[in-house]
């Protein structure tokens, strides 16, 4: 691939080195390989589900470390919310209120993503605050429910349509609205915080970041004096140098019609160089949009104490053990002991030929498999929602490990590999907790631990052309795929996600 001068100045300007674009339009000729699924985590094969009795255990485990430790809240929260709207974006266009009925329309179109919106809006958080912006206005009840529509989206309205996820009114509390950003500062208080103080990291949009801190100034304000908590909240931006380029069909650098590159944002996996940069003995990751009403606050908090206490307390042996491989001077048993332990407490698979090795290479291997990053990951029953699922994974090398797996990266056109990604009877709600330390309190260098060929391609279009275009391995799949994983079954409560508004009206996001 040329580059031209100017090219090689964008890509300076970017931070992004000519390798990393050769190394990308290599990946877009190769292509990205399927994943081959070994088989699905269940119960007691990949994924621990915990007696009452050792819940409580490991919540005293945490609750007892936690004045000692450093803990940080990190929360995704770049996304739009235009995605939310945009069964409603669409109504705007199609329907006309003067000539039409609203419920001839409905039945017309058939749309029932409308008609579920209109059946509940009096219960969104706010709806009292946009009746009172449009009343007297109209005097048709079809006008009043486009102009509803209208105030709540468009620009010379509340512009929620363009709106970062996070900002919009969730939850409606009498005299006030809680956005998803609020109900997350009520968390952080509930369980990560350390002696009355909580810190929080939010990734954010760079155009959004005066929004968040009016935000802050606000909810921040009333948070803290209903929980006697005081936060420190910190932002980051998804970096431009982990946008990836993008090419035309015959995999050629896409060009603008000024003549430079295209790039695009990578994606959410993008965000491991932001996690890398945070600092912290134990961090909980959770998306923006996962958030709760007060009778559930307790069942997170405790789940989010349940899989901490395990961080913890399998921490402490990874350390003792790590510490003692360094000492390189093992007796068989020991070394025995320690790959028991990393086999059965941290789902670490060896190799059949491990024996054949010499104990000085068998101590090498050891000391690789237990000196990496630990992430703690929820899973919820499969009700039928979209998301990845957990499931035993096996690599070119034959190496097999437990792996947060979206569909788009399984062949389904291969039936036993199919068979297997029906067989998943949990799936993954983005419910992490992460050590990232290593037992000298070393920070371990995230980007280390990346399976590049767990990436993406895509299709898409720019002004009427073809492109291909190259997601970045997830935070939570590829980009942590060389972590030690551990998956855990938490209650489906936990999980409440608002991937469209309508999912406002759920009795999960109505507060009694």
């Amino acid at each position: 691939m040329e580059l031209s001068e100017a090219d090689i100045i964008q890509l300076e300007n970017l931070g992004v080195s000519k390798e990393k674009v050769r190394s990308q339009i290599e990946t877009f000729k190769e292509g990205i390989p399927f994943v081959r699924l070994e088989k699905a985590a269940i119960v007691s094969h990949g994924i621990s589900k915990f007696s009452e009795a050792r819940e409580k255990s490991l919540i005293n485990i945490f609750d007892g470390a936690r004045d000692r430790i450093s803990l940080l809240k990190f929360v995704p929260a770049s996304g739009a919310a235009s995605r939310m709207f945009k069964a409603m974006f669409n109504f705007l266009e199609a329907y006309d209120p003067k000539t039409e009925r609203l419920d001839a329309y409905i039945k017309r179109t058939g749309d029932t993503e409308v008609a579920t919106f209109f059946e509940g809006y009096q219960n969104f958080a706010f709806f009292d605050l946009i009746q009172n912006r449009i009343k007297g206005k109209t005097s048709s009840k079809e006008e009043e429910k486009y102009l509803f529509v209208q105030e709540m989206l468009l620009e010379d309205g509340l512009n929620y349509g363009f709106f970062p996820k996070g900002l919009l009114p969730f939850h409606h509390y009498g005299k006030c609205s809680a956005t998803p950003f609020e109900e997350h500062l009520k968390e952080a208080a509930a369980y990560s915080s350390v002696n009355n103080e909580a810190k929080l990291h939010f990734t954010i949009s760079e155009q959004h970041g005066e929004m968040f801190n009016q935000e802050f100034k606000k909810a921040g304000e009333r948070v803290a004096a209903e929980t006697k908590v005081s936060f420190t909240v910190n932002y980051s931006f998804q970096k431009s140098s982990t946008d990836t380029i993008a090419v035309d069909m015959d995999n050629k650098p896409f060009r603008e019609t000024d003549g430079s590159l295209l790039f695009r944002p990578g994606g959410h996996g993008a965000l491991i160089e932001n996690l890398n940069d945070v600092d912290a003995d134990v961090i909980f990751i959770k998306n923006i949009d996962n958030v709760v009403v007060p009778r559930y606050s307790k069942v997170v908090a405790d789940n989010k104490k349940i899989l901490g206490g395990l961080l913890l307390e399998l921490q402490e042996k990874t350390f003792k053990y790590a510490e003692l491989l360094d000492k390189n001077n093992l007796r068989a048993e020991e070394l025995a002991s320690i790959k028991k332990f990393l086999e059965e407490e941290l789902n670490v698979h060896f190799l059949d030929k491990y024996y054949s090795f010499s104990i000085g290479e068998q101590i090498e291997i050891l000391k690789d498999k237990i000196n990496r990053p630990i992430r703690i990951c929820g899973m919820v029953k499969n009700e039928g929602e979209p998301g990845g699922g957990p499931f035993w994974v096996k690599d070119v090398h034959g190496h097999i490990s437990l792996q947060i797996i979206e569909s788009a990266q399984v062949d389904t056109g291969n039936p036993e590999q199919l068979r297997i990604m029906k067989n998943a009877t949990h799936f993954n709600p983005v419910d992490l907790v992460c050590g990232v330390r290593n037992y000298k309190g070393e920070n371990f260098n995230l980007l280390n631990y990346v399976d590049t060929q767990q990436g993406f391609i895509t299709q898409k279009t720019k002004e009427g052309k073809d492109l291909k275009a190259l997601e970045l391995p997830g935070l939570w799949n590829g980009a942590m795929a060389f972590w030690n994983t551990i998956f855990v079954e938490v209650p489906l409560e936990t999980f409440n996600p608002v991937k469209t508004v309508n999912d406002l009206l759920k009795p999960s996001h109505q507060v009694e």
